[in-house]
């Protein structure tokens, strides 16, 4: 363990071992840090975090902030970080309200510089989130997603696991799993075939899932009819319960399909 004299760490703090903190951070007293996790100079590390292992932790980041929500009556919730995430400069994550009681980061993930993650966000493992993204409160995003920079979602959206979602698109609908999203307004514009590549997917996975999205967003126009069509004509897979599962659970609605 390497604490600098010039950091505030209360004395309530559990640190785990080999843990650095550098200059000018603060750690307050309702806080949990893995082992061997770095936290950079001028860290604000605040009462309900929980920080894996292996994590770092970059100047300016604020973590486990109290909501800005205004339902917020000051219950108690915290803040979750799993093993192995960086969080880059200048990033800010809130603690959770009632709803959810925690706003959770998994593990292996990146936040780039100035991203925000609002209360009641649960965002998986192995997600990467580019600079200046911006997550309203209660998203869901499952693990392997990649949003590139300078995204807005709005609140209580979910995004599937293996999703690919375009820099500078607002994010209105649920994304579905193993898609490419783009445009104005955000739509399907394939699937995202080189993550699943690249995460071990065999060529008849990928066509599994070429094939529902084909009936769900190019020969149907109407999702319920799509569905239908889909459980009837196309055979059994385990890609393709993931989709159906995910448009059935989607009260806020999907994004559109090609244009």
């Amino acid at each position: 363990m390497s604490i600098s004299k010039q950091a505030y760490i209360h004395e309530d703090a559990k640190i785990g071992k080999g843990v650095i903190i550098e200059p000018f951070s603060s750690v307050y007293g309702d806080v949990v840090i893995g082992d061997g996790t770095w936290i950079g100079p001028n860290t604000v590390i605040m009462d309900g975090a929980r920080i894996g292992e292996n994590c770092r932790i970059f100047p300016g980041a604020v973590i486990s902030s109290v909501s800005q929500d205004l339902k917020y009556k000051g219950e108690y919730t915290t803040t979750e970080i799993g093993n192995n995430t960086t969080i880059r400069e200048f990033v800010t994550i809130h603690k959770g309200t009632n709803d959810r009681h925690k706003t959770i980061v998994g593990s292996n993930c990146l936040l780039m510089a100035y991203v925000h993650v609002a209360h009641d966000c649960i965002i998986g493992d192995n997600v990467i989130i580019a600079n200046s993204t911006q997550l309203a409160g209660h998203i869901t995003i499952d693990d392997w997603v990649i949003i590139e920079g300078m995204v807005g979602t709005q609140q209580f959206v979910h995004i599937g696991e293996h999703a690919f979602i375009a820099g500078g698109s607002l994010v209105r609908k649920n994304v579905p799993p193993f898609v490419k999203a783009a445009r104005e307004p955000l739509s399907y514009v394939g699937v995202n075939t080189i993550g699943m590549r690249r995460r071990g997917y065999s060529d008849q996975q990928i066509m599994n899932v070429e094939d529902a999205y084909r009936v769900i967003y190019v020969h149907n126009s109407n999702i319920t009819t799509a569905i239908k069509v889909a459980e009837l004509e196309l055979p059994q897979s385990d890609e393709k319960e993931v989709i159906l599962d995910f448009i059935r659970s989607s009260t806020k609605g999907i994004m559109r399909g090609l244009s």
